[in-house]
Parts: C-alpha cells; sequence; structure tokens
C-alpha cells in the first residue's frame, strides 16, 4: 500500500499509475475542450511536460543572459567559471566533431545539452513533493520530467531531423538527398551493359538509406525517453518503501546523475553527428 500524503490510501498500482499520469487537455467527440479524458486520443496535450519544458527553457536563457550582461574579466564569479568551461568544453566538442562550417551548430549544441540537463535533473526531485503541491490547489496530475514524455524527445528529435535535411541541401544541393539515399552504400554504374542494372540497385540503396535516416531521429529521442522513463519509475518504487526509502533514494540518486549528465551529452553529441555527415560530401 502507498499513500499520496494526502490521507488518500493508494494500492501499489494506483500509486504507480497516478505519477506516471500526464496532466492532459484534449477535444472529445462534441469538439469540447476536457481535461484527463483523452485516453486513445492522438491529438491530447501533455499539459505538464509543455510547462515544464518551456518553464525550464527560459531559466537556462535568463542565467545564461544573466551571466553574458553582467560578465567579468578581472573577477569573474563561481557560476560565471562554470558557465565559460562549459561554453569552452561545447565549442571544442564541436570543432572536433562538426566538419562543416555553420555559426548555428555551437549554439545548437549549448541549447540541446544545458536544456536537456535541466529536465533530466528534475528526476532527482522527491517524486511526491510537486505532484502532491499541485494537488492541493487543485491540479491532480503532475508529471515532472519532461524527457519522461515520449512526445517532448520526439519533439526534439523531429527538429533535429528537419535539421538533417536542410543541412543536406545546403551542402549537397537540391538533389544531394537524393544522391545520399540511392547511390550508396552499393554503387550502381551508369555506363553500357551496367546501366541495366542500376535501377534495381539504386531502389535497394534507397530502402536502405531511407531506413538508416528515420532511424537516427527514433532512436535519438527512444534513447532519451527511455533511460529518463526508467529512471522515474525507479524513484516511484523507491518511494513506495516508506522511511526506508531514503537510503535508497540517496544511493540511486547519486548514480542517476551521471544518467542525467550522459543523456544530456549523447543528445547534443549524435545531434553534432548527424548534422556533421549530412554536410560531408562523398
Amino acid at each position: 500500500m502507498a499513500s499520496e500524503g494526502t490521507g488518500e490510501t493508494l494500492t501499489s498500482g494506483e500509486y504507480i499509475a497516478h505519477h506516471m499520469h500526464n496532466l492532459q487537455v484534449c477535444k472529445d467527440e462534441a469538439g469540447q475542450w476536457v481535461w484527463n479524458h483523452c485516453a486513445g486520443n492522438m491529438m491530447a496535450i501533455n499539459v505538464d511536460s509543455m510547462f515544464w519544458s518551456v518553464l525550464l527553457g527560459l531559466i537556462f536563457v535568463l542565467l545564461f543572459h544573466g551571466v553574458a550582461r553582467k560578465i567579468s574579466v578581472d573577477r569573474p564569479g563561481r557560476f560565471q567559471a562554470a558557465v565559460e568551461i562549459l561554453v569552452d568544453f561545447v565549442d571544442t566538442s564541436v570543432r572536433e566533431t562538426f566538419q562543416g562550417k555553420s555559426r548555428l551548430i555551437a549554439p545548437l549544441a549549448l541549447t540541446i545539452f544545458v536544456w536537456v540537463f535541466l529536465m533530466n535533473l528534475m528526476d532527482l526531485i522527491p517524486v511526491d513533493w510537486i505532484p502532491h503541491g499541485a494537488k492541493m490547489v487543485g491540479i491532480p496530475y503532475m508529471r515532472v520530467v519532461p524527457t519522461a514524455d515520449v512526445n517532448v524527445t520526439f519533439g526534439m528529435s523531429i527538429a533535429v531531423f528537419v535539421l538533417i535535411l536542410v543541412y543536406t541541401t545546403k551542402y549537397k544541393g537540391p538533389l544531394g538527398i537524393v544522391k545520399d539515399l540511392t547511390l550508396h552504400p552499393i554503387e550502381p554504374s551508369f555506363r553500357w551493359p551496367g546501366i541495366l542494372g542500376a535501377v534495381p540497385i539504386m531502389a535497394f540503396n534507397f530502402i536502405l538509406e531511407s531506413v538508416a535516416l528515420l532511424a537516427k531521429p527514433v532512436s535519438l529521442s527512444l534513447r532519451l525517453f527511455g533511460n529518463m522513463f526508467a529512471g522515474e519509475l525507479i524513484f516511484i518504487l523507491i518511494a513506495m518503501l516508506g522511511l526506508w526509502q531514503l537510503p535508497l533514494h540517496f544511493l540511486w540518486a547519486g548514480f542517476h546523475v551521471i544518467i542525467v549528465i550522459l543523456q544530456a551529452f549523447i543528445f547534443m553529441m549524435l545531434t553534432i553527428v548527424y548534422l556533421s555527415l549530412a554536410s560531408e560530401s562523398h
């Protein structure tokens, strides 16, 4: 048995289901907006995921803007020094990985790393604190880890996928995507009589490369989602132990910090690698 801390006792299954349920809004069959009755509705909006992701994005922008506005060369503060180390680390990673020339990649990489890190970091907040506070003000559900929502991770990976297409077109021309999808890994011959087999080879290449291209955003999103979803679930299971949760919570939190940082780094680096491949000519 588990309790939310509101006097209402829940079974273990109900406790887990409550904490894994998003605050949702959608339109019903009559066209009216309804809350939390969106099962099976593909157009449902996870309000909590959107709120926390936007809020954490604004926090990132305000913090870094504040450092940039008050930057000091003679007496840099600790936070400024930490930001400078982070910016230098991201810049070095971009320089060593991205083979093209673009003023967008470094700011994009920095934004991805810090934003994903902040969203992942929400997983370290005790699982009952924010949902309990939300329930006290009449909000029945509240998930606070945006990256444990597959819709958020897919949204970010789709944005990366669009950038892959844009950079491929920019660096390889309008036919660059077609060439990438049809001319390798098996190079077709356009000389007689090999030209007769060019079309089947190009079709085979297209199938292979299309799968590889689509696998990039899918793997990018599911890797982040899977790790953070599993971490969130483990914290919920630990919280069901009552007082015994404290040592286990801190032990798992200490290990989970590594996952929080590592997943942000992996998402950033894969984005850089994918955009670098899109800008390379073969």
